[in-house]
């Protein structure tokens, strides 16, 4: 039987469909199961019965859908099983059943049913149960009843019985006149059943029934929940070809609430507007979420249109003082607004919208006259409750929307101070914008007492640097400066070209920020001493220390510790010692170093600041990684990142790359999984600003041969220039490249990057040796298929390029950012550098290079023995090969081994299938057999498991095999179990060890 089509893929919902699956398979084992399927309009409940439907008839059942349509009062009875009967009298196989059953013509004649009285309809009910029961013998059956709320009271007291007494529970006759017990072997049928829950309001007739239904031990409830939001992503991306920018994404998954319905709709609405469409509802959309609305009382509706104004919850007291009803009428009103599902009762007296969006509607539905009558009500109802912190806010809103501006300005500073004391920078900054854009609006005399714009506008620059909007904090800091007019004293102005400085540092824009700060330090005197001039000193000897003015920044900072001593400033001391780690020459890397940095910490935290600590503490955790000590790395990223959730810092700079770092240590140390729940779990509370931070999940993407990775790197690159996300864009392409065996598109990357990544001082950073690395990997590829295929003038060029890169990363491993080596990590990539090199250079008949190049990559194999598995592993295998072509095959075949065990670990697929084709090509593998190691795979089975190691997914595998997507997934289920595996990716590892599967051929095979 036809069923639903969808055109996007099925997202989500997988365990929901397991449950479904399930209970068919015991229906067509004979054990007859019913499921109660609910959820809201929209949810996708719909769309889950397809899939399951699907499933179904792929595995020979019969699938038949009735639906049930909201026709009132005048409803006609039995309208989905006439339905379900008239599609089964058009199919063959169940022509002499039907004939055989009275029953059918009494749906399919007068649609009466002949049920006038008790006797008739009972006849009709067990004519209905013997008749499925017969069709089930020829087939198995699936009934599907849809929209089970709109359901007329003759379907009701037919489903109940064929539930209760019919095909799952009674006796009744076969058609060979033997009688078969309710459930027993034979009965292969399943009745799927779907509702709307929030359609189901106190008196619905619907709610006696399911309440009887669900206690029946055949009877099943499944209920449909919001979905995730990062399946509501998912969903999202899928609608389009062309790719939906994250921001669109991210407004939708916040308005749909997980609601699979709303998400689409809301993405068409966006779709047929240009980007940054308007946030109103949809006015399709919004017809529908009225539909409930407009079936209240007029009281009810009055209520909820000021509940609206509210917005999304409401205080039972607010709500109250602002409708002005009797307490009667109101209770009355609430009772059936909750009643019909629109409002959703809180544990504190509170109510609230049961989705946001019909909140929305019910607002976009208001009059102007109107909706500025109430905004004005509750700001009064507000005021009315005193200067309390937690309504400023609300004041703010409600003042503004019903035009009372100078209380609106008072409000907005209220609610900014409260966000400032709860250590909530994003809020805060919301409300000093609000505040700045209402100045002008607002006659001088009705202006708060001792607030100026220069200082309201330094305050959210820093709020904004606090919540991870550093373009932002400098737009601020600007218009800060074109609002110091000449009168302003010379302190302030100082103030505000230091902040300048240090917020232009945080974009890398350093020569702009090293002009600022020299302004700023000029503009005061050292003499006599002051705050101000030590806080102009300590960003100066920052600025100076990256433009590469070692000698007069140190001069600086020297004279400012004194004087900061002097003054105990405390935290402007501690940003001081900060700097003089690397200009007194103890790197972070050494104890000396890190000793100053904890004196330092000590000092910020006595002095309550936590941005001054936030920045020793993440000194104290890369100079623990740049040393190898990888354990006490994590034990400073965990200390630090815990100071800024408390401190609401975490989606300021600092923290943010203590974030990355974190992600950077779980990848490194091979534990991918958690890195990627990490990045799940942190993506939506990263500042755009900070998004490179996933890219360690990217790179555990990548590796383990997801080409999505490569988007998503690309779209890091997205906005204004950020240093670090251009270096992990960087990384993350140069890899791909890598992976493609694409050398020209590797260097390409590499020399891109790196020009974007040499700062105003032209100092090379330490990532430059990684780099090169990665780009010699595919420079040493081209080498051997230049030479394999003859082309000795390329090989010549290639190795002639790798030369260049290999003395670049020679130097800059020499001579860091600091005039000193790099640390245990620069060194490995050194190593994995001059091994490539030396690969490039070796001939590949064996020769005198050959050793050279053996030792070259032991080198490399030790070198990332520091923590790096990943990359050890890498390098086993470029070492497996070299020993090979030496003749040394015990030690190739044991680094052959050692590979391959990290990448089965790892789940790393691309690194497995290098591995397996070398040990296959070099007669590495072990002697046991493998129908001694594996169990038989059917001949369909061994096909999508080729596929699987293709990394096809289920719809791809079905086209190719010309079976559903649902087949192929039964195949896959099939084929984890065989081969004992917990996951795709392990199925795929397993099948590459035990020689199930033959690599695909390829250029340097």
């Amino acid at each position: 039987m036809p069923t639903t089509s969808f055109t996007t893929p099925f997202i989500g919902r997988e365990d929901e469909l397991a449950r479904l699956t399930r209970v068919l398979d015991r229906a067509r084992a004979g054990e007859a199961r019913a499921v109660l399927v609910a959820g809201d309009a929209g949810v996708g409940k719909t769309r889950l019965l397809a899939e399951a439907a699907g499933h179904a008839a792929e595995a020979g059942t019969t699938v038949v859908t009735g639906h049930c349509v909201d026709l009132g009062d005048v409803g006609l009875p039995y309208l989905p099983f006439t339905e379900i009967v008239g599609v089964l009298a058009d199919d063959e196989r169940f022509s002499a059943a039907l004939a055989s059953h009275p029953v059918v013509d009494r749906l399919l004649g007068d649609g009466s049913g002949g049920a006038g009285d008790a006797g008739g309809r009972l006849q009709l009910f067990e004519g209905m149960a013997s008749l499925l029961t017969d069709l089930a013998e020829t087939a198995p059956l699936l009934l599907v009843l849809e929209d089970l709320h709109w359901a007329d009271q003759s379907s009701r007291d037919l489903l109940r019985f064929l539930l209760s007494r019919g095909i799952l529970q009674s006796r009744v006759r076969s058609r060979g006149g033997d009688a078969v017990a309710g459930g027993a072997p034979g009965q292969r049928l399943a009745v799927f059943a779907s509702y709307r829950a929030d359609d189901l309001h106190r008196r619905h007739p619907l709610r006696p029934l399911l309440a009887e239904l669900v206690r029946l031990p055949v009877v099943e409830r499944l209920e449909l929940r919001p979905m995730p939001d990062g399946e509501v992503a998912r969903l999202v991306r899928a609608q389009q070809a062309a790719p939906v920018p994250d921001a669109t994404v991210r407004r939708i998954v916040e308005r749909a609430e997980g609601n699979a319905f709303y998400a689409e709709e809301l993405l068409a609405a966006t779709s047929e507007t240009m980007p940054g469409a308007a946030s109103a509802v949809p006015s399709g959309l919004a017809d529908v979420l009225l539909i409930r609305f407009e079936q209240l009382a007029a009281t009810a509706q009055q209520v909820l249109r000021t509940a609206a104004v509210a917005g999304r919850r409401v205080e039972h007291d607010l709500l109250r003082d602002t409708v002005q009803l009797p307490e009667e009428e109101l209770e009355s009103a609430l009772r059936e607004a909750v009643g019909r599902q629109l409002l959703v009762p809180g544990d504190d007296d509170t109510y609230s919208f049961r989705h946001a969006l019909i909140r929305e509607a019910v607002y976009a539905d208001l009059l102007p006259g109107e909706r500025v009558r109430l905004h004005r009500a509750f700001a009064g109802v507000l005021a009315g409750r005193g200067h309390r912190a937690e309504s400023a806010a609300e004041r703010a809103h409600h003042s503004r929307e019903s035009h009372d501006l100078a209380d609106a300005l008072a409000a907005s500073l209220e609610a900014a101070d409260h966000a400032g004391r709860v250590r909530a920078p994003a809020e805060e900054l919301r409300h000093l914008e609000a505040a700045l854009d209402l100045w002008s609006a607002v006659p001088h005399d009705a202006r708060p007492d001792g607030f100026d714009t220069v200082t309201l506008t330094l305050r959210a620059s820093a709020a904004a640097a606090h919540a991870g909007e550093t373009h932002r904090a400098v737009s601020l800091t600007r218009s800060a400066l074109a609002r110091v007019g000449d009168d302003e004293d010379s302190e302030l102005a100082a103030r505000v070209r230091y902040t300048l400085a240090g917020n232009l540092m945080r974009i890398d824009n350093l020569a702009a920020a090293f002009t600022y700060s020299n302004e700023a330090l000029a503009m005061i005197p050292a003499d006599p001493p002051s705050r101000t001039w030590v806080w102009a000193a300590a960003t100066h000897v920052m600025a100076a220390t990256y433009m590469g003015e070692d000698e007069a920044a140190h001069r600086v900072a020297r004279k400012a510790v004194r004087i900061a001593e002097e003054l105990d400033v405390s935290d402007a001391q501690a940003d001081l010692l900060i700097s003089l780690v690397s200009l007194e020459g103890r790197s972070r890397r050494t104890p000396e170093g890190r000793a100053r940095l904890r004196e330092a910490r000590e000092l910020a935290r006595r002095a309550g600041n936590a941005s001054v600590e936030m920045r020793a503490l993440f000194n104290l955790s890369i100079g623990s990684h740049e040393s190898g000590d990888l354990d006490e790395c994590l034990t400073w990223l965990t200390e630090g990142l815990e100071r800024a959730g408390r401190a609401g810092l975490l989606s300021s700079p600092y923290p943010v790359e203590m974030r990355y770092l974190r992600s950077l240590m779980l990848y490194t140390l091979g534990q991918w999984d958690e890195c990627l729940r990490a990045a799940e779990t942190e993506l939506d509370g990263l500042p755009t600003a900070g998004r490179y931070a996933i890219g360690p999940a990217l790179s555990v993407a990548l590796a383990r041969g997801d080409q999505h990775a490569v988007e998503r790197a690309r779209a890091l690159l997205d906005g204004p220039f950020d240093w670090m996300a251009t270096l992990v864009a960087g990384l993350l392409l140069t890899d791909a490249a890598v992976q493609r065996h694409d050398a020209e598109e590797a260097l390409e990357q590499f020399r891109t990057t790196l020009t974007a990544l040499i700062d105003d001082a032209g100092t090379t950073p330490h990532v430059a040796v990684r780099l090169a690395a990665l780009a010699l990997t595919a420079i040493g590829d081209a080498v051997v298929e230049s030479r394999r295929t003859g082309d000795e003038e390329g090989a010549d060029r290639w190795t002639e390029t790798g030369t260049e890169l290999v003395e670049l990363a020679r130097i800059t491993a020499n001579k860091g950012e600091d005039d000193t080596p790099q640390g245990p990590e620069g060194l490995a990539w050194l190593a994995r550098a001059e091994a490539e090199w030396a690969r490039a250079c070796a001939r590949p008949d064996g020769g005198p290079g050959v050793e050279l190049s053996v030792g070259a990559w032991e080198k490399a194999v030790a070198a990332f023995g520091y923590g790096d598995v990943y990359e050890q592993a890498r390098c086993q295998l470029r070492l497996a090969e070299t020993l090979l072509v030496a003749e040394r095959r015990d030690e190739a075949a044991t680094h052959a081994r050692a590979a391959r065990d990290t990448a089965v670990r790892l789940g790393a697929v691309p690194l497995l299938d290098e591995v397996e084709r070398l040990i296959r090509r070099g007669r590495l593998a072990e002697t046991p057999s493998t129908a001694d190691r594996v169990p038989l795979l059917t001949a369909r089975e061994n096909d999508v498991l080729l596929l699987l190691s293709r990394g096809r997914t289920n719809r791809q595998i079905g086209e190719e095999l010309f079976i559903s997507g649902k087949t192929a997934s039964v195949h896959v289920s099939n084929i984890l179990a065989k081969l004992g595996a917990a996951s795709r990716t392990e199925a795929v590892a397993i099948a590459y060890r035990e020689g199930l599967v033959e690599p695909e051929p390829s250029a340097s095979g």
